[in-house]
């Protein structure tokens, strides 16, 4: 795939019809673009950001690294079997935050409409915008450039009217282009989109749609909301409306996530505790990777257990502070499994969510001991 300049020459109808201009900036390879931009030993060479440990995980990944299969989320011991000469390297979380931080400021002079979903990805509402320009692809071009510009970095952009939309677009042309998709042709796009490369939708969802018939956007339109309501509970409208193209989400400014989690769904059913407690630490991992990132920690640790006839349990204990560690949230994590030992069915997936989060800045002014 070439890395080169490619964006669709369309876009969204004028102001005058008050469709919302909505853009989704995601930068491309990030963590590991980092690290390659600031050592140029590392140029061209397949990279992994993570540990390479026995233990260890793959926090992102290089394109080159891409190439061979490997992705984040991956066990270290997989990537390196895929691919021999990998590179690993440790992150530098503040590195990637004040990197972060400087994507912001280039936002703000745009909008003040800006919704960050981590350190590399954002969404920005352009339907009115300090500069006053009326065309959304232009803005993303502008600030893609300037992002260039300023980090050094590629971004890719995704342009359409609305959240769900404009993230989809956004991985289209990847990596460093943009794509738009128009009111007039989302619907259409949707109904030809595997329901697994839905935004929202994981593989445990997936899954399930799976057993019900439903593997398209055009088989997910045919479904009542009645039935969607029935099987998949309080995200039944979203997938009514995101399947005919509709996703009336607002972007929030400093939006802060109720809760951060992980779950997987084993290829094999699982029996043994010690089995089922290895499982735990990736998904620990995850979580606080992304709470790392993100400057933020949680009190409340939950663990789903779902058997294998779909019943499931959960655990949860909140703690006095802030987890501080990833290792602290496994430990407790640990202990909740324990606690539902024997299980009463096989297990088929596990799940560690973190909740009553609170972003390091609030820590900090109000507990100044608590620190991540």
């Amino acid at each position: 795939m070439s890395t080169g300049e490619r964006e669709h020459a369309v876009d969204i109808p004028p102001a005058a019809a008050r469709v919302r201009k909505i853009i989704h900036v995601d930068m491309d390879a990030f963590y590991a673009s980092v690290e390659q931009r600031d050592d140029p030993s590392l140029r061209g060479k397949p990279l992994a950001v993570g540990g390479s440990a026995a233990r260890g995980v793959v926090a992102a990944a290089s394109y080159e690294a891409r190439a061979f299969g490997v992705y984040s989320a991956m066990p270290s011991v997989t990537a390196k079997r895929k691919c021999p000469d990998l590179i690993f390297v440790k992150p530098r979380f503040e590195v990637y935050r004040a990197v972060s931080q400087q994507i912001r400021e280039i936002f703000a002079e745009y909008t003040a409409m800006i919704e960050p979903l981590s350190l590399d990805e954002a969404y920005l509402d352009v339907t009115e915008n300090f500069k006053q320009m009326e065309i959304a692809t232009e803005i993303a071009l502008e600030i893609r450039a300037k992002i260039k510009q300023v980090t050094g970095l590629n971004a890719s952009a995704g342009i359409s009217y609305n959240k769900f939309l404009a993230k989809m677009a956004s991985d289209l042309n990847k990596p460093n282009g943009q794509a738009v998709i128009t009111p007039k042709n989302g619907p259409g796009f949707v109904e030809g989109l595997a329901v697994k490369k839905f935004h929202g939708v994981g593989p445990a969802t997936a899954e399930r749609m799976k057993r019900h018939g439903i593997e398209t956007g055009l088989d997910l339109k045919q479904k009542s909301l009645a039935f969607l309501q029935q099987h998949f509970g309080k995200s039944g409208p979203y997938f009514y409306g995101i399947a005919r193209g509709i996703d009336e989400r607002q972007v929030r400014p400093d939006r802060i996530r109720k809760s951060v989690g992980a779950e997987d769904t084993f290829a094999s059913d699982i029996d043994d505790l010690a089995l089922a407690t290895a499982e735990l630490r990736p998904l620990a991992d995850k979580v606080w990777r992304y709470c790392e990132a993100n400057d933020i920690s949680g009190k409340t640790v939950t663990v789903k257990i779902k058997y294998s006839d779909f019943t499931q349990a959960t655990r949860s204990r909140t703690m006095a502070a802030v987890f501080s560690s990833a290792e602290e949230l496994l430990d407790i994590a640990t202990l909740l499994l324990a606690g539902v030992h024997p299980f009463r069915r096989s297990v088929r997936l596990l799940g560690v969510t973190l909740s009553s989060l609170t972003r390091e800045t609030e820590q900090d002014s109000s507990q100044l001991d608590l620190r991540l």
